[in-house]
């Protein structure tokens, strides 16, 4: 039998995830849902349900809204996120430079403002503005989820070729400066924890790939990023997919990589940088060389058969700057994978929805580590919109 201290500790625990599980319901029928909807939905008690709802309340995490329509009997009160008080940080950092983006509960971006800096200048950059931010909006920022290229475990940056950073404990610097918590997430995982959050009820396996000037790769499982017991899954781009005459060299000082063979860089030639506006890539893109789409997508297609032969996803999506490239690429890479393995099935390939942007998983990052819910795809999209 569980001592008391067990028992307060199982019913505060069931207490929270109840707590979740309301919010979540909210969250996804914004302006609509009711107490006695979130009973409904769970199975609690009216009862339980109202305390839940009043405990959501008095965290300033949802606020009452209009009656509802009449079912026969007293009207309801609708329930809605409160967008009004606690707000989200999302950091996107780049090699030079980066967006601090801060959105309300309901996923609206509130305010936007683009850093730049050198190598030398960017940890005194970075600090500055979250410093800013705590300054402006004090104890309203609820958390932070900030985005980088490179390898983490959520806590520090494990390894990072671009931003020249290796075993840099960012969360617990940033933390103390900003006075709330950090979460650290790879850049591809937060575009593929925003293209899973396009869909109401993701499912199954998707392997998500972002093409840029590097090539990775992120996994989710129903939603939920799979990122693998030492946070390296999904790092593919130097994976050798070339050899021989036709293996290139690769800035990591090998040859065929998957990078030297289907990188934006590969594809689009030299004068493409990560960060270009996208108008100059479709320029790139309209004069790139068929030959070098077409080793690109049989170099990417080698890789996207053997994964997808593994884990069985339901599709594959291809994001980053690489969307403008449009049915051209798309085409190729189709052709290239539809062959049939024995024992293996066709895995339709397409785009990333890009209205879900930038900063908007980062955010969705740091929703998810202290509130433990998913905004709805209509807020995720509303999260990649400019603040006005």
């Amino acid at each position: 039998m569980p001592n008391s201290d067990d028992a307060r500790d199982t019913q505060a625990s069931v207490r929270r995830a109840n707590l979740r599980r309301a919010l979540q319901l909210v969250l996804r029928s914004s302006g609509a849902q009711t107490r006695a909807g979130i009973a409904r939905a769970t199975g609690l008690t009216a009862a339980t349900a109202s305390s839940l709802v009043a405990e959501l309340i008095a965290s300033r995490l949802v606020v009452d809204g209009e009656q509802a329509a009449s079912t026969g009997g007293k009207r309801a009160t609708t329930l809605s996120v409160d967008a009004g008080h606690h707000l989200l940080l999302g950091l996107v950092i780049q090699p030079t430079s980066a967006r601090v983006a801060l959105f309300a509960l309901d996923g609206s971006e509130i305010d936007t403002r683009r850093i730049t800096y050198t190598a030398a200048t960017r940890d005194a950059s970075l600090d500055a503005a979250v410093v800013a931010v705590a300054a402006e909006y004090g104890d309203r920022v609820l958390a932070a989820g900030v985005q980088l290229p490179g390898t983490t475990d959520g806590r520090s940056v494990l390894e990072s070729v671009q931003l020249e950073w290796h075993d840099v404990p960012l969360a617990e610097r940033l933390e103390p400066l900003l006075g709330a918590p950090v979460v650290l997430v790879n850049d591809v995982d937060a575009e593929a924890i925003a293209e899973a959050g396009m869909d109401e009820s993701p499912s199954g396996y998707r392997l998500f790939i972002h093409l840029g000037g590097g090539v990775g790769a992120a996994i989710t499982l129903d939603g939920e990023l799979a990122p693998g017991p030492r946070d390296r899954a999904g790092e593919i781009g130097h994976v050798q997919v070339e050899f021989g005459d036709t293996a290139r060299a690769c800035r990591c000082g090998r040859r065929g990589c998957l990078e030297s063979a289907a990188s934006l860089s590969a594809l689009l030639g030299e004068d493409f940088a990560d960060g270009m506006e996208p108008e100059t890539v479709v320029a790139l893109a309209a004069a790139a060389d068929e030959h070098d789409l077409a080793a690109g997508a049989r170099a990417l297609a080698r890789a996207i058969k053997l994964i997808s032969a593994l884990l069985d996803p339901g599709e594959v999506v291809i994001g980053g700057p690489a969307t403008v490239l449009g049915d051209r690429f798309l085409e190729l890479l189709q052709h290239e994978t539809d062959y049939q393995a024995s024992g293996t099935a066709t895995v339709p390939v397409r785009y990333a929805d890009t209205r879900a942007t930038e900063a908007a998983g980062a955010a969705q990052a740091a929703l998810t580590a202290v509130l433990g819910v998913r905004w709805s795809p209509a807020q995720l999209i509303s999260a990649s919109q400019p603040a006005p």
